[in-house]
């Protein structure tokens, strides 16, 4: 979609007064604001609207923030995100910003207080974005490559050096190695994956995750019958298994 001169921010809020509010005072600070009121909708309209940030809700009907966060991050590492919360225990706001937001506001909070910091993050980004077009030509794509046994991926150009040779890899394997990467000798249910991985697209079902990792297996498992990293959990869903001190 094409923008215009205004920055835009996307507020994920289903608590309709909170939204209307920020609305109306972020668009006399100038801004073009559109509001989603569930996590379904939001996750699916936060890239075909192009916003330039985006204050996130946690506790969302369909899909929670952090799974909308965690989801946003596999695609676009450098899109701003503030998340607006009631959750605002230090364990909360550790989860935030290890999942990658970039600022963390409790409610009841104070609206001059949060006009001022959607001000700064859009200015920052202003202030690096040259920086960043001239050093990195994928800069959505943080995370630049991995290696794991005898297996080397290129995220920057979506191969991976296996025991097939060289492959190319899917945009959907692509934020399936991500995400099994980044939250490495964590369980991963079948649940997360979905609204992780897919933001449960329609007609994606627990199976269809299943045959990505059969075929994730055929890539980089001597042994696919007999992984080593692509895991099982029973009754749970899958671990990637690689407890080293490789560096992203």
């Amino acid at each position: 979609m094409k923008k215009t001169g205004k920055k835009r921010i996307m507020v994920i809020e289903d608590e309709l007064h909170i939204a209307e509010g920020l609305k109306v005072n972020l668009v006399l600070q100038g801004y073009d604001v559109k509001i989603c009121a569930d996590g379904l909708t939001g996750i699916r309209e936060w890239k075909q609207w192009n916003a330039d940030l985006i204050v996130l809700d946690i506790m969302l009907p369909g899909i929670d923030g952090l799974s909308i966060l965690q989801n946003i991050r596999l695609e676009n590492e450098r899109l701003p995100i503030l998340i607006l919360s009631a959750k605002g225990a230090p364990k909360d706001k550790i989860k935030g910003f290890s999942y990658g937001v970039d600022d963390y506001i409790t409610k009841p909070f104070n609206l001059e207080e949060f006009l001022l910091r959607v001000e700064r993050l859009l200015t920052r980004v202003s202030w690096n974005r040259n920086e960043i077009a001239e050093n990195q030509p994928n800069n959505h794509l943080a995370l630049q490559s991995y290696t794991f046994g005898d297996n080397h991926i290129n995220f920057r150009k979506s191969t991976a050096q296996c025991k097939k040779g060289e492959i190319k890899l899917t945009f959907q394997e692509i934020k399936l190695l991500k995400l099994f990467i980044r939250n490495r000798g964590e369980p991963l249910t079948r649940k997360q994956l979905l609204e992780i991985g897919w933001g449960y697209a329609r007609g994606i079902t627990t199976r269809t995750i299943d045959n990505f990792i059969v075929r994730l297996r055929k890539y980089f498992e001597a042994n696919p019958k007999k992984p080593v990293y692509f895991k099982s959990l029973r009754s749970i869903g899958y671990i990637f298994d690689h407890k080293t001190d490789d560096k992203e």
